[in-house]
């Protein structure tokens, strides 16, 4: 994941799922902390620099929360809305 301006709600479906595989691939291996600690710091300083906006957050979540399983839609919504409050 480079970052959050390429998650965009415009994208078609072979597109979304292209880069889908690509943030899966990147992050396979890895522990759920350390996902969404990682997730967390691009977003930090992308918000930090004026880069990551509340529509870009609100695209990322609307992408990946089908992904996940109802627990942890809620914890991706409790970052999201914490961002977006930075």
């Amino acid at each position: 994941m480079d970052d959050f301006a390429s998650f965009s709600p415009k994208k078609s479906d072979e597109d979304w799922m292209n880069e889908a595989e690509s943030v899966l691939k990147a992050y396979q291996g890895k522990s759920e902390a350390e996902i969404l600690k990682a997730i967390y710091a691009r977003a930090v300083e992308g918000k930090r620099n004026g880069t990551l906006t509340n529509e870009q957050i609100d695209a990322f979540y609307a992408q990946f929360s089908p992904m996940v399983d109802g627990f942890k839609r809620r914890r991706l919504k409790q970052l999201v809305e914490q961002l977006k409050k930075m």
